[in-house]
C-alpha cells in the first residue's frame, strides 16, 4: 500500500522533473519554458504552467496572467510531455 507522504514526495519529484522544459506547440513554436506549477490545493489538479523567458510570439499572444504580471498557459493545453511540453495551441488562443 502506498502512503499519502510516498504520493505527495512522487508528486514533488514528477513536479520538478517539469521545471525548465521548453514550451512547443504540436506544430513545433516555442512559447518559453516551464517556471512554475499552479495546482488546486486540495484536489492537488494542475491548473496552470507559468511561462519563464516567453518567446515574441507568446508575448503578442493575449494569454491570462497571474498577480505578478506572468503569463499563464491551462494545463489542459497540455498533450505531451517528454523532452518537451507539447501543448495544444488552439487551447489556450
Amino acid at each position: 500500500m502506498v502512503t499519502k507522504k510516498e504520493l505527495e514526495d512522487e508528486s514533488k519529484k514528477f513536479s520538478k522533473q517539469l521545471l525548465g522544459k521548453t514550451i512547443v506547440s504540436k506544430t513545433g513554436k516555442r512559447f518559453g519554458e516551464v517556471g512554475d506549477l499552479i495546482f488546486e490545493t486540495k484536489s492537488g489538479e494542475l491548473i496552470h504552467i507559468v511561462v519563464n523567458n516567453p518567446s515574441t510570439y507568446t508575448e503578442k499572444l493575449e494569454l491570462e496572467k497571474d498577480k505578478q504580471d506572468r503569463m499563464l498557459i491551462p494545463f489542459s493545453a497540455v498533450i505531451a510531455m517528454g523532452d518537451f511540453m507539447v501543448i495544444a495551441e488552439e487551447d489556450i488562443i
